[in-house]
């Protein structure tokens, strides 16, 4: 039975309820997904010499690739090509419906330009074709947000412009923690050398990295030891974060669990009833920050 709705009556006006669609990095969890009928695509990730779609745990299962990546499997991504979105545009606008894409930050992945050259081919040949494209300027569960608060403004009846006002008015106010676990991966990645990966793993320590406002992935600063840096991560949401006591809170965590539910008790501690998102970190992302990855994303002042 389908819990979504298509269209709703404003006054005698039938309208369309906006489709939002996102991308696998969004990292929400898939029967979050299901429950919501959020279209989406996958990054391409290679992993053992096969190729699997970021499915939310489908095609490949979190619980094999995370074993992979402790057993020092390097899996690489592919964005995702404009073949891909032309064709999932496609298929959505049979609906009928306007199409929100909310998608990962073009600082990061190449697929956000796909989106836009699928765009403009479907609008070549279609031409009152609705499709809008948002860069969330941002990955991961902080892109998540942004999806779930879209999600509900769609099924609350909003327009269309109002929700693309809103998300575009809050992706940069959407703030993106990590906290890296496994040095090998920023290694491979070209962000730290080969002698800092050496002596930053024997010296315990944990690089802190941030999104700012371009999209980009920033190494901020770095901290000894896991709880030092679960401690760095709350207190910029103490510092940064506004209505402290109605947010959307999203944790990822790559196979840490306790970690991202110890992360989760400290901030409810001090910031009670917020609601909180928390899920496993997908292939795309945790392909290149590895295993044990924790992060956390909320709504601030600023980033």
């Amino acid at each position: 039975m389908e819990t979504y709705v298509k269209y709703i009556i404003l006054g005698e006006i039938l309208v369309a309820v906006p489709i939002i669609m996102t991308d696998a990095s969004c990292d929400l969890p898939g029967n979050f997904m299901e429950k919501n009928n959020i279209p989406f695509l996958g990054l391409m990730c290679h992993f053992k010499n096969k190729d699997y779609e970021d499915d939310f745990g489908k095609s490949l299962s979190y619980e094999e690739f995370y074993k992979g990546l402790e057993n020092g499997e390097m899996p690489y991504t592919s964005q995702i090509n404009e073949y891909r979105f032309t064709e999932k545009f496609k298929e959505l606008l049979k609906q009928k419906r306007p199409i929100i894409y909310i998608g990962m930050s073009s600082g990061i992945s190449g697929t956000f330009n796909s989106s836009k050259l699928a765009k403009d081919a479907i609008l070549s040949e279609f031409e009152d074709a609705d499709i809008t494209l948002i860069d969330s300027k941002g990955s991961s569960i902080g892109l998540g947000i942004l999806v779930y608060y879209a999600c509900k403004m769609a099924q609350q009846g909003l327009s269309k412009d109002d929700i693309v006002n809103w998300v575009n008015n809050n992706r940069l106010k959407m703030n993106h923690w990590f906290v890296v676990e496994d040095l090998k991966h920023l290694k491979r990645g070209g962000r730290i050398s080969s002698s800092k990966a050496v002596i930053g793993t024997l010296l315990d320590v944990k690089p802190i990295i941030y999104i700012e406002n371009q999209g980009k992935l920033k190494n901020i600063t770095n901290v000894r030891g896991r709880k030092k840096a679960i401690k760095y991560l709350v207190e910029r949401f103490r510092e940064i974060a506004v209505d402290t006591e109605n947010q959307v809170i999203g944790i990822s965590h790559g196979n840490c669990m306790e970690d991202a539910m110890l992360l989760k008790n400290i901030i409810e501690r001090e910031f009670p009833n917020n609601k909180f998102i928390i899920n496993i970190l997908g292939m795309g992302m945790a392909a290149h920050c590895g295993s044990g990855m924790l992060s956390l994303c909320f709504l601030g002042n600023k980033r």
